[in-house]
């Protein structure tokens, strides 16, 4: 079985992290994002992964020696032009000849969602595709999907006002798809999925949904990023994880309380690390104070960083005082 993961966004919502990589290279505990989400795939039966990008391959070639991660098979579809979530899956599918039901998947979720479940939902109801949901407490920012009985889509709700919608379920970016529904996207042209294909799929009771309440979290934003690792460490999402790396270089006397320290990170002697993501090779000075924040570059002796996000290519001068800050400022 054939899985399309999305993974061409530029990830501006994440810079300056993601200035030097693509957004799902980066670490959650250690291990690429991407890393993670291929694992899960494989866990239900899938085959081979074709990673859509808008851009070379390279970057996660690196994570995926000989184009395998163990038994699956990675092939990479790179769109001539900005296509889309609907064009980039269709672009991404047609390159390996797709040609029966198929899983798509946003590639900057984390999620525990048993895909085996949701396929066999999606033969159950006898849909053309099916989309996974997952309830919200406040649907006010999110576009919602009202359900009926029979599990098929009735609607789409975009930001509902108070009382406008019972729906609290949203689409958390898993689907799975008949080729069928490729012959709705036209060759290399831009269309989204969401705005175009499914409603067109809802107006002919195609469209079915499926909602679950396992873990998931949208990584797209500085918090989201932090606190999917933090979770993991914080035993949130199964049992908790390590969050200091073997190959990261933490004083006997530096004090790191639930956070990640990655790869090749330094924490000197006296500094604090709280509720923190140090990324590869991120270094944090004598008596630094790091609260709440993603480090990739370094941060100076004597500082207090909070709440913030420090890129790669920046460094916090010895003595300051930051709060609430991407430095540098994205461009």
């Amino acid at each position: 079985m054939f899985a399309v993961v999305l993974v061409g966004g530029f990830g501006t919502r994440l810079r300056p992290l993601t200035d030097h990589i693509p957004k799902p290279m980066l670490p959650v505990v250690h291990r690429p994002m991407i890393v993670r989400l291929v694992e899960g795939l494989a866990a239900a039966g899938v085959t081979d992964v074709v990673l859509a990008l808008g851009f070379k391959p390279e970057p996660f070639a690196a994570a995926f020696t000989g184009d395998r991660h163990g038994d699956l098979r990675v092939h990479y579809a790179v769109e001539p032009q900005p296509l889309d979530t609907a064009g980039a899956i269709a672009f991404a599918a047609r390159s390996v000849g797709i040609d029966d039901t198929f899983v798509v998947v946003n590639g900057d979720i984390m999620t525990d969602l048993d895909v085996t479940f949701l396929l066999r939902e999606h033969r159950r109801i006898g849909a053309t595709a099916t989309i996974h949901l997952t309830p919200v407490e406040d649907p006010s920012a999110f576009g919602v999907v009202e359900l009926g009985d029979d599990g098929v889509v009735e609607r789409f709700v975009e930001k509902p006002q108070p009382g406008e919608t019972e729906s609290n379920l949203i689409n958390a970016g898993t689907y799975v798809m008949e080729a069928s529904v490729l012959d709705l996207i036209p060759f290399d042209v831009p269309m989204s999925v969401e705005r175009a294909v499914f409603p067109d799929l809802v107006a002919d009771r195609r469209l079915a949904g499926v909602s679950t309440s396992d873990y998931w979290i949208d990584t797209g934003r500085p918090d989201q990023f932090l606190q999917a690792n933090l979770d993991l460490v914080r035993g949130v999402r199964g049992e908790a994880s390590s969050g200091t790396s073997s190959s990261a270089s933490v004083s006997p006397d530096a004090t790191v309380v639930e956070s990640v320290v990655s790869e090749g990170a330094v924490v000197a002697a006296g500094a604090t690390i709280t509720g923190s993501v140090l990324l590869p090779g991120a270094r944090v000075d004598a008596a630094a104070d790091v609260r709440d924040s993603i480090v990739a570059g370094h941060v100076g002796a004597g500082s207090t960083v909070d709440h913030c996000v420090v890129g790669a290519d920046h460094s916090v001068p010895a003595g300051s005082v930051v709060s609430g800050q991407r430095l540098p400022p994205p461009a």
